[in-house]
């Protein structure tokens, strides 16, 4: 049997089994110069990282010592003094769980280096070096410290004991395989190329810098900055903790800042100037971070262009033994959708005018300047017909051009009829009506279909007679008319496989809304409205539209002018067909994973990030065993019923880096496979 991995053996609600690891960074007061009272402090805020339940905490720079004390470093009293608050440090450090990386001078090889040392359960792991030491304006490291170029070994001897010595060390925790931490020094992320960057393409997920950067004008800008950057460019977890309160004010001054960022984005940070110490917490997705650096190819190209480098590093195994805590972390609930208003607002501009410019330039390159659309009066087709409209207005072009029917069939309802002809006449388009009952009824005849006769047999021929004469309607109109059929169907739709496929909805010339999920279009047409991209008139239409349930309306409508069949109760909640999605698509997360985040996004209408345009009576919740039961139907539907028809379908432009669906870009997957793997493993892993 294979070996079972420790992590996935704790239970399915622990961060530690889904890849998470929680960091903190610390910022105690200190004392210039006073190695006990600052050991002290250090102590106490590695019990508050140790109850809530950290795996690594990192310190300021020289944080035991002190940074401003000068030459005070080169007095023997003082580095002893250091080194007791050190073995107080180490030996408190039994009791706590975390890995602690605090700063301090130390005395090696007849030189003095400014060095993190690297503490767990009452031993110490690692010392390692400053690398690079400034020697510009205010500063003059290299008056009383050698880099860790100049040392002669790799070991020095610390309280009888001989441990490693270098920047060259990785810190794997054995239990938790992702999580292989490396230190850095202040100065070392302001390098051209800092010890980080070896470390990560050696393998190093989460980095530790102790910090002691003074504060001026606008520097606590560049450094998020610094760190958001690196942390990007090496796909890896950054950790930084500046000296705060206490330290010398000589010369400099202090702001305490400091940051947990994650690939780019910054997940944490301190309040500077604070009265009080800083503690701050968050959840590190490393296994996102692995699945990241095994896409990213030029990742692996530096692995190659650096590898003699590499393979010199040194591995310190550690066990971390972490508890089984929940997850702090906010899950978006709509992956695609900004939650923050102004981003919300910036994300909507910048994929329509995405869309309205991949229409307007495919235009351009054709020659063609008309384009047919089927408008139903649902939100695809809508926004569809928008874009379309505005790509008229950037070609100088009429709106005429834009070729608008709307085809009512056996289950079209009466608002979304009426919603079309208000739209399509509001935009200032060529609007038609096309009736496609009549050939519908006539192939359903041919077929010998029992509905020919008016039988109540709405199965899926019934529907797909539908879809299918509607689009062989607007190609032959295209042909008619020399233009172009706009394709309508969402990102959302082709994960599910909605879509009929061929002659049906699945096809056109052009598709604008193929690599846009469902959510994003509700909240584009939110978007148009607020910042009044059309008339009133067509506003209003929209405000309509999304208040219309979402249904293909194939199936006789029964009471109320109500679809029979919404799309919904069928393919599951689209909010969650698109979290699934994102998950599964953009990161290739286990299921078990995505379901995990799910349940943490969703179980609870009354908390987490809802955009404030959905009302309190439209927010949903979802058990547990919703999100596996509808997890479940989503990898059926996309990784064994729905592939074949990715794998034929038009153009379209990327909108997003959640992905696309098009065999030509993010997604390339054989059309026979099965989802038995991903089944199973969701199984496996949520079963009592």
């Amino acid at each position: 049997m294979p070996p079972t991995e420790p992590q996935r053996t704790r239970p399915f609600g622990s961060l530690s089994r889904h890849g998470f690891a929680r960091v903190a960074a610390a910022v105690p007061h200190v004392r210039p110069a006073d190695p006990a009272f600052n050991a002290e402090r250090t102590l106490e805020l590695a019990r508050r990282a140790s109850d809530a339940g950290a795996a690594l905490v990192v310190f300021p720079e020289l944080g035991l010592s002190a940074y401003a004390i000068d030459d005070l470093l080169h007095q023997r009293a003082l580095i002893d003094a250091t080194l007791e608050a050190l073995a107080t440090v180490v030996e408190a450090s039994a009791e706590l769980q975390p890995l602690l990386v605090v700063g301090a001078p130390l005395q090696a090889e007849h030189g003095l280096f400014n060095t993190a040392v690297v503490v767990h359960r009452g031993r110490v792991l690692g010392v390692v070096p400053k690398s690079y030491l400034p020697e510009y304006r205010e500063y003059y490291e290299k008056r009383q410290f050698r880099a860790a170029r100049d040392r002669i070994g790799n070991a020095v001897t610390l309280f009888g004991e001989r441990v490693p010595f270098g920047p060259d060390l990785l810190f794997a925790a054995t239990d938790q395989p992702e999580l292989v931490a490396h230190v850095e020094i202040c100065e070392d992320l302001w390098a051209p190329i800092p010890p980080s960057s070896f470390a990560a393409m050696a393998g190093a997920t989460v980095i530790a810098n102790l910090s002691a950067s003074n504060i001026t004008i606008g520097k606590a800008d560049h450094r998020r900055l610094l760190c958001e950057a690196q942390s990007s460019r090496m796909v890896a977890g950054y950790v930084l903790a500046a000296a705060g309160d206490g330290e010398s004010t000589t010369d400099l001054a202090w702001d305490g800042q400091a940051l947990i960022c994650e690939h780019g984005a910054t997940l944490a940070e301190a309040e500077r100037f604070a009265r009080e110490e800083q503690l701050i917490v968050a959840d590190l997705d490393l296994d996102r971070m692995v699945a990241e650096r095994a896409r990213i190819s030029s990742f692996s190209d530096s692995i190659h262009d650096h590898h003699e480098r590499l393979s010199a590093m040194r591995r310190v195994d550690f066990v971390l033994a972490a508890q089984d805590t929940p997850l702090l972390r906010t899950v978006e609930r709509f992956p695609y959708v900004p939650a923050d208003a102004a981003d919300r607002a910036e994300r909507c501009e910048e994929v329509y005018n995405i869309q309205v410019r991949g229409l307007e330039t495919r235009l351009r390159a054709t020659g063609i300047e008309k384009v047919v659309i089927g408008v139903s009066g649902g939100l695809d087709s809508t926004h569809a017909l928008i874009v379309a409209v505005r790509a008229m207005d950037r070609l100088g072009l009429p709106r005429e051009n834009v070729l608008a029917y709307t085809m009512p069939g056996f289950a079209t309802s009466a608002t979304t009829l009426a919603n079309a002809h208000r739209l399509m006449q509001a935009l200032g388009v060529s609007a038609s009506e096309i009736d496609i009952r009549p050939s519908a009824t006539q192939m359903l005849r041919d077929l010998e279909h029992p509905a020919a006769d008016g039988a109540a047999q709405y199965d899926i021929t019934y529907e797909n007679v539908q879809a299918g004469e509607r689009t062989s309607h607007l190609f032959r109109l295209a042909n008619f008319h020399s233009g172009i059929v706009i394709g309508t169907g969402d990102l959302s739709e082709l994960a599910l496989g909605w879509a009929t496929y061929g002659v049906g909805d699945h096809m056109s010339h052009y598709s604008v809304n193929a690599s846009v999920p469902k959510t994003l279009i509700q909240f584009l047409l939110r978007w148009a409205i607020d910042t009044r991209q059309f008339s009133a008139d067509a506003s209003g239409v929209l405000a309509d539209v999304l208040d219309t349930e979402i249904s293909p309306e194939l199936i006789p409508v029964g009471a109320g002018d109500k679809p029979e069949a919404a799309s919904e109760s069928v393919v599951g909640p689209y909010e969650l067909a698109d979290f699934f999605l994102f998950y599964t698509l953009r990161y290739g997360f286990a299921p078990s994973k995505v379901a995990f985040l799910a349940h943490h996004a969703w179980h609870d209408r009354e908390t987490g990030a809802w955009p404030e345009l959905i009302p309190v009576e439209r927010r949903n919740e979802y058990s547990l065993d919703d999100v596996t039961r509808w997890l479940d139907a989503f990898l059926e539907r996309f990784f064994h019923t729905s592939q074949f028809k990715r794998s034929a379908i038009p153009n379209a432009p990327k909108v997003g880096s959640g992905g696309s669906l098009s065999p030509r870009g993010d997604w390339r997957a054989p059309s026979d496979g099965t989802a038995t793997a991903w089944r199973d493993e969701l199984r496996r892993a949520t079963d009592p």
